[in-house]
């Protein structure tokens, strides 16, 4: 049998090893987002745009439809409109802007979520410079364009899933900062095709 203080030493190994292990599952937790992010990013998994930092240096002679997509949460009372859609070269590096405008009287600040469909497309979708990567504070009343550099990879023309897609969406959605993207259920508000007709 175990001696009291043999039972005490037990009974403190099994608290602290419990106190360790919470503490590892909380840090998970709290690291589980930023990574899945970046694991998104760098394999371009769940429709993300891959962020690159050199242009592409081969261009081919084919082009391929690039659309954009503007949707904004009912908690961020901004405008947020598209650009036009793009017909690039496939590896030739292109900038568009899309339109936010805070409407609300007071500075607010959101950060951008984005994809991209096909889902397929998404690892040969390239981003150089993108808004999403920071968060965005508008004064009131305030309107900027949101610049987006990125060029389509020449290897889509050649992949067996992609070599046939021939229009890509890029799709992003802005949420308040502090509260963060909601979820998938509850869908943000999306600029109807008569708004974009009034840019």
């Amino acid at each position: 049998m175990q001696s009291g203080e043999e039972k005490k030493v037990s009974n403190s190994a099994i608290l602290v090893s419990c106190a360790v292990f919470v503490a590892a599952m909380v840090g998970m937790a709290y690291a589980s987002v930023p990574l899945y992010r970046l694991f998104c990013q760098v394999t371009g998994y769940n429709g993300t745009t891959k962020r690159v930092e050199q242009y592409s240096n081969i261009v081919l002679d084919k082009t391929i439809e690039v659309t954009f997509d503007a949707n904004m949460s009912t908690g961020l009372n901004w405008d947020f409109r598209p650009s036009a859609s793009v017909t690039p070269k496939i590896g030739e590096t292109v900038q568009i802007d899309y339109t936010a405008t805070n409407r609300s009287p007071v500075a607010t600040t959101g950060q951008a979520v984005f994809n991209v469909t096909p889902m397929e497309a998404a690892t040969y979708f390239n981003k150089v410079e993108c808004f999403c990567f920071t968060e965005q504070t508008l004064q009131p009343g305030q309107s900027v364009k949101m610049p987006v550099v990125f060029f389509v990879d020449p290897a889509i023309a050649t992949a067996e899933e992609t070599k046939n897609i021939h229009t890509i969406t890029l799709s992003y959605s802005f949420y308040p900062a502090k509260t963060g993207p909601k979820p998938v259920a509850s869908l943000p508000q999306k600029n109807s095709e008569t708004d974009q007709g009034k840019l």
